[in-house]
């Protein structure tokens, strides 16, 4: 692979933007100099050299060589397929049953963004305080908490969701519960899930391509109720 072949526009804390970096440092093909980080705030997403790859103009946006893929499951998929070896770890099993499971629990984090994120997270995000519908907020909390406790009893005693290897389910679930937590989640309810978190936050390819701007900075305390 050239040097300048793979190239990722990405956003600093985005959880779609976050999971092909998490699968591009597995793959050892994580570079400074190969990908740049826009600032959402400044609607740099919306700039002409974004647009020309991604008319859409968002973010994360890759190319590889002649190869244009915009889409994070679809980037993570393209790159999982092209860059495993046996020597960088695959994080989809060879067997077919195996791959189901992860394949499951992919699919199965788009509960989190239904139950969670949108409607306690962006809400709180989107609409002023003084607005806040405190029954939108009491029934999303139940709701949240539910679907915290599913996957907290999916996982029991495997150090990952699918068994002892770190694999792409996780690539899809962990970057919205580090959000969660980011955002005042203590998952204090949850010890599963908080194991999982402190456990999978020490990976290095996590640790590689967390938040820059988490590093020096508290986030809000949104879902401090979880």
């Amino acid at each position: 692979m050239a040097k300048n072949q793979m190239f990722l526009f990405w956003g600093s804390g985005s959880a779609p933007c976050w999971k092909p970096m998490i699968v591009l440092a597995e793959k050892g093909l994580w570079k400074d100099d190969m990908n740049k980080r826009l600032e959402f705030s400044k609607k740099e997403h919306k700039q002409s050299d974004v647009l020309a790859l991604n008319p859409r103009g968002q973010l994360p946006t890759f190319k590889d060589g002649n190869v244009q893929v915009n889409e994070s499951g679809a980037i993570c998929m393209y790159v999982e397929e092209k860059y495993s070896n046996d020597s960088t770890g695959r994080l989809l099993p060879p067997n077919a049953n195996e791959r189901a499971d992860v394949y499951q629990k992919m699919f199965e984090a788009a509960n989190v963004i239904s139950n969670i994120i949108e409607p306690l997270l962006r809400y709180r995000f989107m609409q002023k305080k003084e607005d806040w519908n405190q029954t939108h907020l009491e029934e999303g909390t139940k709701k949240a908490k539910e679907e915290l406790d599913k996957w907290n009893t999916m996982l029991g005693d495997k150090p990952y969701l699918c068994g002892n290897d770190f694999t792409m389910a996780d690539v899809f679930f962990y970057p919205f519960l580090a959000m969660m937590v980011r955002t005042g989640a203590t998952l204090s309810g949850f010890p599963k899930l908080k194991e999982y978190y402190d456990r999978v936050s020490e990976r290095p390819s996590v640790k590689a391509t967390w938040p820059p701007h988490w590093h020096n900075s508290e986030g809000p305390g949104f879902l401090s109720d979880l």
